[in-house]
């Protein structure tokens, strides 16, 4: 149970990371990992408490509490307190197909409902996950197992992103023919292309790859199914389909002036960034450049914050976040209980570099963009903006009223939407009659992912809308056991 009084006797101590000033001048991660000396130390501080909720992945108030993989945190945070690292690798994959991910993108909800955070800060969990699986991997301990027997069976999953490589790696698993179609050059998906290489290095996706290739998985890029791969010819030679294309239709903002040059969705300028990085280091200069702009960034989540990050690297010539939200509170209100996800202020990496570069948070709240204004060859130089403060109207519900007066004009050369995303897009749901739910997504219930259509299974954020990472390997996980109960009768998978 860790040490009785490890959480009296030490503070949490979390990885260093290089200045803000100096990591925007690459593209590489740049937090430096603890000590193994000091991951035990924080490893103490978990003391497996009588009703741990760190593990639970509830949903309260529409938000995840606790870990969506059902992690066994308490186990491996005691065993890396007592140095036991090869066993805690073995526990973290018991529920959790890709850590090296999770542990270096997920928001951490295990930490906003450890117990310890009641009174106290919580317990690293998230440095310690990323610390057991880079060691497991640096030990060698970490092999290809391809299964000693194959069904004879053949799966395929539409999608490379979190969701799909977790599908195709537990029905692998299962001894089924797994082949992952990726429409993209890499596979990936959003973990390859919409996460930034300073946030996630591609070296570690393309490792996870190469490691289920080395299993028995295929993967086929370049295949846009429905598109320059036919439907039909996935349904005549697979026995099942599963659908993990993601929620990549991005929210737009139709306003005056949005066919103007230098208006773009935020995954538009970070996926041409990630490739061309990857391609040639920029060297082919086929991405969507900030340098010497004046970039505003429409949108508060963490695409934004990437957004920021981005901009910044490129070296911009200032970059300005909108939120049409209020600034969130420092602590916890009175509304947002533990173990709730805190709904407190995040300075998150983008921020923080961009008040080192320009002096201060570049975020400005309750802020809405009324018009995008272009000049005489038809390119962006300015966006109109209007405050806002939310009012209750007659049926009781909050909306956006304007501040008379408040009219701004910002000079920009760049705008990023990033707004979130609407939905799947509709090309293999339509192809395939799959039927949708009142946001656009495949139908299909949690736990069962059996859509409309016989055979034809859909998981991750096709399925739920917009979500975490570790919500995707979640339903990943999930629709690899319903698809081999489908094919077999019966599924030993977890």
């Amino acid at each position: 149970m860790g040490k009785p009084t490890g959480f009296i006797e030490h503070r949490r101590e979390v990885a260093t990371e290089a200045a803000p000033l100096v990591r925007i001048g690459h593209w590489k991660e740049f937090a430096t990992p603890l000590t193994d000396d000091k991951l035990q130390t924080q490893g103490s501080r978990c003391m497996d408490c009588g009703i741990p909720f760190c593990h639970t992945g509830a949903l309260i108030s529409g938000m995840a509490a606790g870990c969506p993989v059902n992690n066994l945190i308490p186990e491996w945070n005691d065993l890396v307190y007592r140095g036991q690292w090869r066993e805690a690798l073995d526990r973290l994959h018991k529920t959790n197909n890709f850590p090296e991910f999770t542990g270096r993108v997920c928001p951490a909800p295990c930490e906003g409902s450890c117990t310890v955070g009641l009174k106290d800060t919580p317990v690293t969990i998230k440095s310690i996950e990323k610390a057991i699986i880079d060691k497991g991997f640096a030990e060698g301990w970490i092999r290809p197992e391809p299964p000693e027997v194959r069904t004879g069976k053949k799966v395929a999953v539409v999608g490379s992103g979190p969701s799909g490589l977790a599908a195709a790696a537990q029905l692998n698993k299962a001894g089924h023919w797994v082949t992952v179609f990726e429409r993209a050059d890499r596979v990936g998906g959003l973990l390859m292309y919409g996460i930034p290489n300073m946030k996630l290095d591609k070296k570690y996706v393309q490792r996870r790859v190469d490691l289920l290739e080395a299993e028995g998985v295929t993967f086929i890029t370049g295949a846009h199914v429905g598109v320059n791969y036919p439907i039909e010819k996935l349904q005549e030679e697979f026995d099942a389909i599963v659908l993990c294309g993601g929620a990549t239709k991005g929210r737009d903002l139709p306003i005056e002036g949005r066919e103007l040059g230098g208006v773009h969705l935020a995954m538009e300028f970070l996926s041409k960034n990630t490739k061309s990085l990857l391609d040639s280091e920029h060297a082919d200069g086929e991405f969507i450049s900030a340098e010497g702009k004046d970039v505003i960034v429409i949108g508060g989540g963490d695409t934004g914050t990437d957004c920021v990050g981005t901009s910044l690297r490129h070296k911009c010539k200032s970059v300005t976040q909108f939120e049409i939200m209020p600034k969130s509170p420092e602590t916890r209100p009175a509304n947002n209980p533990w173990p709730e996800w805190p709904k407190v202020l995040k300075v998150d990496y983008g921020q923080q570099e961009a008040a080192a570069v320009q002096g201060e948070d570049p975020r400005q709240y309750l802020i809405n963009t009324k018009k995008f204004v272009g000049d005489e060859h038809g390119n962006l130089k300015e966006l109109h903006t209007v405050l806002i403060e939310w009012q209750k109207n007659e049926k009781g519900a909050f909306v956006p009223v304007e501040v008379p007066g408040s009219e701004k004009v910002y000079p920009a050369q760049l705008v990023l939407i990033a707004m979130g995303f609407t939905g799947p897009e509709n090309t293999v749901l339509d192809q395939l009659g799959v039927v949708k739910d009142e946001r656009s997504n495949a139908k299909a219930e949690y736990g069962k992912f059996a859509t409309s259509v016989e055979g034809v299974f859909a998981a991750g954020d096709m399925r739920r809308g917009q979500s975490l990472v570790v919500w995707a390997i979640n339903e990943g996980r999930a629709v690899a056991r319903e698809v081999d109960r489908y094919l077999m009768g019966s599924s030993n998978l977890p």
